[in-house]
């Protein structure tokens, strides 16, 4: 291992992969004016991240200065899923705020907020990571196996995710199958057979593997209830496709109608029953709703919509508070903790039937 002094340099890291220097530096500066092999491009950023190399000198004298003294920038980044999740989301906004207004209060700095597809770029990712040279970063929904493996094996990098599916890094969140499970059953309870779904695939990029479906799932089965195929509805999380996919399913003469819709957002249940609406159908007599989140514009709907309560603004203040803990050296006792949601009945769903 080379001394403090003796940081690794670019010549290092193009021997290693074994290219010239001025590859290497092309492939570090992400000059596009030459084409470079793709698989060179990854043994590139491989090497850089094995021999710890910093390409920004500036950079390199204050990884040289904290690695001799460890101490912390007061640095914190964010990663989220899409850039909408940024731009005033119901649901993810409270939750970056509430994070946010938590880590400034004590002192530390929100050094960037890119989404995962801004992170694809390797020299981005690398300049955030090492040139930014943050304490930790908050992960906000699904980012990527390769930018998590990336940010796992970078050495005193605290993480903490909110609402990243099957990861081992510490994560803040909520029961989602309970919480749907509770929805579902509230349905059942009002005397319902026929239950609908409309949500959106997991990490996977699978219905399957998305926890309100499988909620949906377990609370149909529990309760003896088979599954109407027709109307298990993938809007690939697209407001716009909840409101035609249901349409058309409504349009189907052939296709038995369910007399109750489970739907795994509020953004996805409100253009639902625009269509049950516009189908001179009535909530909750002919079709009744209930959803997940409970966003502020749930309660305005005509009817009120029905929808689980999930803490958002706790979610966030309780990520920083345990990221703010690691940053000091204090283990979180469980790698995953689960706050808990509440059923908010109102009037979309509150109709019994024979």
């Amino acid at each position: 291992m080379k001394e403090l002094c003796e940081l690794p340099t670019l010549k290092d890291v193009a021997d290693l992969v074994g290219v010239s220097i001025s590859t290497a530096s092309r492939v570090v500066r992400n000059d596009t004016s030459r084409h470079i092999n793709p698989e060179t491009k990854a043994k590139v950023w491989e090497a850089v991240r094995q021999l710890d190399y910093t390409p920004n000198e500036s950079a390199r004298h204050l990884v040289n200065k904290q690695k001799a003294g460890k101490k912390q920038t007061k640095q914190i980044g964010c990663i989220i899923q899409t850039a909408r999740i940024n731009d005033d989301h119901p649901y993810y906004s409270p939750i970056i705020t509430s994070f946010t207004k938590k880590i400034l209060e004590s002192g530390y700095s929100l050094a960037f907020i890119h989404t995962s597809d801004e992170l694809a770029d390797d020299a981005l990712l690398h300049k955030c990571v090492h040139e930014l040279q943050v304490d930790g970063i908050i992960i906000v929904g699904e980012v990527g196996s390769a930018i998590l493996d990336f940010l796992q094996k970078t050495e005193d990098l605290k993480l903490i995710g909110i609402c990243t599916s099957g990861t081992e890094i510490t994560m803040v969140d909520y029961d989602r199958i309970h919480a749907t499970k509770s929805a579902v059953d509230h349905l059942i309870d009002q005397g319902h057979r026929s239950i609908g779904f409309v949500g959106g695939p997991g990490h996977t990029g699978e219905l399957s593997s998305e926890e309100r479906f499988q909620g949906y799932k377990f609370a149909m089965y529990d309760a003896g209830i088979p599954l109407n195929k027709d109307w298990i509805i993938d809007t690939r999380w697209e407001i716009d496709r909840s409101y035609e996919r249901v349409m058309e399913q409504l349009k189907q003469t052939d296709v038995e109608r369910p007399t109750a819709i489970f739907a795994a957002s509020d953004q996805l249940a409100i253009p639902a029953m625009r269509a049950i609406i516009e189908s001179k159908l009535r909530i909750p007599e002919d079709i009744a709703f209930i959803s997940m989140d409970n966003i502020d514009f749930a309660q305005y709907t005509t009817p009120p919509l029905s929808s689980v309560h999930v803490p958002k603004v706790e979610i966030g203040m309780t990520a920083a508070a345990t990221l703010l803990d690691m940053l000091k050296g204090e283990q979180p006792q469980l790698s995953k903790v689960l706050l808990p949601h509440k059923l908010m009945v109102r009037q979309s769903s509150i109709y019994k039937i024979n």
